[in-house]
């Protein structure tokens, strides 16, 4: 067991999905869109955020329509995460690995200074080497950031480092800096458009460590 665990937050950790859905539709509704279900939002999701909205309205937002939506979005989202909590067993295992002396740390497009008081609330800080948010744009992807990331970790060997996320923007930032990936379907992703990132996909995050340690050896 010597993996180092790179977790994402929205979706994998904090089970946020009710109140994505929720803003994404309030974001829709001030353009007079109609709203979309879980299913529809998890076949087609994508990074940059405005390719995801291409694909759900059949064009790309205007600049001033994606102001729009991104502001109304993020005003839903943040009213509407505080009755969101942590994913089933999350607590519990990122307790465990720090209990056994494994490391783990968290990386996520949530803007950092939302995302740490987020962390803290919820009493988990205490299990990162490292947290990172999001500190650029929002329609950027995770790849670069993820860079950053693994660079800011002392010791860490990048050939022992899995990525657990839910998003295919998770694999190809691991791929981006050489590292592993499981993916998880609790989140933001469909079973079937996460197997089209070629790495594995798990309907669980205990089945997601597990995963991680032997494929990390």
């Amino acid at each position: 067991m010597n993996a180092h665990l790179v977790w994402d937050w929205n979706g994998t950790l904090f089970h946020d999905m009710d109140a994505v859905i929720g803003a994404t539709n309030a974001s829709f509704a001030e353009l007079g869109l109609p709203p979309i279900t879980l299913d529809r939002y998890r076949e087609l999701y994508c990074v940059p955020v405005p390719r995801f909205y291409e694909r759900l309205i059949g064009r790309l937002p205007t600049d001033a329509e994606w102001e729009v939506m991104d502001a109304t979005f993020h005003r839903h989202y943040w009213a509407m995460a505080e009755a969101c909590g942590l994913a089933e067993g999350a607590r519990e295992l990122l307790t465990a690995r720090q209990a056994a002396g494994l490391t783990q740390s968290l990386c996520s497009l949530a803007p950092h200074e939302q995302l740490l008081p987020m962390v803290t609330t919820h009493g988990i800080d205490r299990h990162f080497v490292r947290v990172d948010g999001r500190t650029g744009p929002s329609t950027a992807g995770k790849a670069e950031q993820m860079a950053l990331h693994l660079a800011s970790l002392d010791g860490v060997d990048t050939s022992t480092v899995v990525v657990i996320g839910d998003a295919l923007d998770d694999a190809a930032a691991a791929a981006h800096v050489g590292a592993y990936a499981v993916l998880y379907t609790g989140g933001s992703g469909s079973r079937q458009s996460l197997e089209s990132a070629g790495v594995p996909v798990v309907d669980t995050l205990t089945d997601a460590v597990a995963l991680a340690e032997r494929i990390a050896r």
